[in-house]
């Protein structure tokens, strides 16, 4: 996977500006902070997926078992 791909919603970011965001986080956060960070943002990202997927098969499944209306 790019790495543009992944970031593709900051839009049009270079190497340097990635240097500056990088280096801010390790200053706000710290070194030993950021892994558990990035653990939490993963298990929120993982539920929020599973929540999503959820909803769409229970819809799936709705529309499925909804009775066909017959027309006379």
């Amino acid at each position: 996977m790019y790495l543009s791909t992944v970031f593709l919603f900051l839009g049009d970011l270079g190497g340097g500006e990635m240097l500056v965001v990088i280096t801010a986080v390790l200053l706000l956060f710290g070194a030993d902070k950021i892994p558990g960070i990035a653990r939490s943002v993963g298990r929120g990202m993982r539920e929020f997926k599973d929540a999503t997927n959820e909803i769409k098969n229970e819809l799936e499944q709705s529309i499925k078992d909804e009775p066909k209306s017959k027309i006379d």
